[in-house]
């Protein structure tokens, strides 16, 4: 008889504890391992039957994802934020409750797969590192002079050109070579990000959809790039309002008290629900992408569209909001077809 197995994994940097229950919930055997590929995978071969395991997301997740996916039936990287704990906790027992709740279909799942977009992903990640990196310097050489009372509004302090009259707002020489030495840093920062930016859109262009999402208003070749490593795949999301969810752009309410009762009988409240802001489990870096969309589309494209929205009494915020609903839409609809994006449809939906 072909037996159901459910395997909790703890995983650490160096030890990772494993918890296996049959299909009654029994526990059937634990082990404690190395975090190594070698001892995983003799662990894994050397269980009969049909195996399903979990871990949470983490560092390691989408090493182990590749790693053990080929030898199981399913693998489920559960989102350790929306765990329910309670009483003692250990890594055995935290092996054990992932394990059970596996079995119960108690976890939400993160979305891990489409091996043939990896590739995209890590340079997605090296590109954003070079980013990230170069703001951060951006923000201590801004602090350097605001905390000498030095005004560096704009840009203008970045320029190599403005370097020497910038150096000579700073009255101590200490301070000059700390200024030379953080704008050295950016100079190779702005290498490495033209690098990492050059590899990733080159790598993008190998897939066919690289060239459904840059027709789209407002995505260019980078904006491409960055969501095709994030998304990987648009047939993840059923719908554009979850979508809109994974990219932060989609609208929370909550409302209490939704029924009442009225001449003994119950009926639905007429409350209406209070809007509580955007949702903040998401990814920020394609709320980034389809909010800097939205924006070059106001000034491009969708310009009349944009200004129409304004001129009826919406505000900016709201107004590139609503752009950024609507790119992010036209990605999920246009790449799950397979079409290019088409202006004449385009004014239609406008129009509607």
């Amino acid at each position: 008889m072909n037996q159901l197995k459910y395997i909790g994994m703890d995983v650490h940097k160096a030890m990772t504890v494993i918890v296996v229950l049959n299909s009654e919930g029994k526990e059937i055997a634990q082990a404690i391992i190395e975090t190594k590929p070698t001892t995983i995978i003799d662990f894994i071969r050397g269980q009969r039957g049909t195996l399903h395991v979990t871990f949470e997301e983490g560092t390691q997740a989408a090493w182990l994802y590749d790693l053990i996916r080929p030898f199981v039936a399913s693998v489920l990287v559960c989102d350790p934020r929306k765990i329910l704990t309670q009483g003692n906790k250990a890594d055995k027992i935290d092996a054990r409750r992932l394990a059970e709740l596996l079995r119960t279909k108690g976890l939400t799942a993160i979305y891990h797969g489409e091996q043939s977009t990896n590739a995209v992903k890590e340079l997605v990640r090296s590109y954003r590192e070079m980013m990230e990196d170069s703001t951060r310097v951006k923000n201590r050489l801004k602090a350097l002079f605001r905390a000498r009372g030095i005004d560096c509004s704009g840009s203008a302090v970045y320029s190599p050109d403005e370097r020497k009259n910038w150096a000579g707002k700073l009255e101590h020489s200490a301070v000059r070579t700390r200024a030379g030495r953080l704008w050295e840093e950016l100079d190779e920062l702005d290498k490495l990000r033209e690098e990492a930016e050059k590899d990733l859109t080159t790598e993008a262009r190998k897939h066919a959809a690289t060239k459904i999402l840059q027709g789209i208003p407002g995505i260019g070749p980078v904006r491409a790039a960055v969501i095709l490593g994030i998304v990987g795949t648009p047939h993840r999301f059923r719908s554009k309002r979850q979508f809109w969810m994974y990219c932060g752009l989609a609208v929370v309410s909550k409302i209490t008290a939704e029924y009442q009762l009225v001449d003994g009988r119950i009926c639905k409240s007429k409350k209406q629900p209070l809007v509580r802001g955007l949702n903040r489990n998401f990814s920020p870096v394609l709320k980034e992408v389809f909010k800097g969309a939205a924006r070059t589309a106001a000034t491009g494209p969708w310009k009349s569209h944009f200004d129409a929205m304004l001129a009826s009494g919406q505000d900016v915020p709201l107004a590139l909001l609503t752009l950024a609903r609507k790119i992010a839409s036209i990605t999920l609809a246009l790449w799950k077809r397979g079409e290019r994006y088409n202006e004449q449809k385009a004014k239609l939906m406008h129009a509607a």
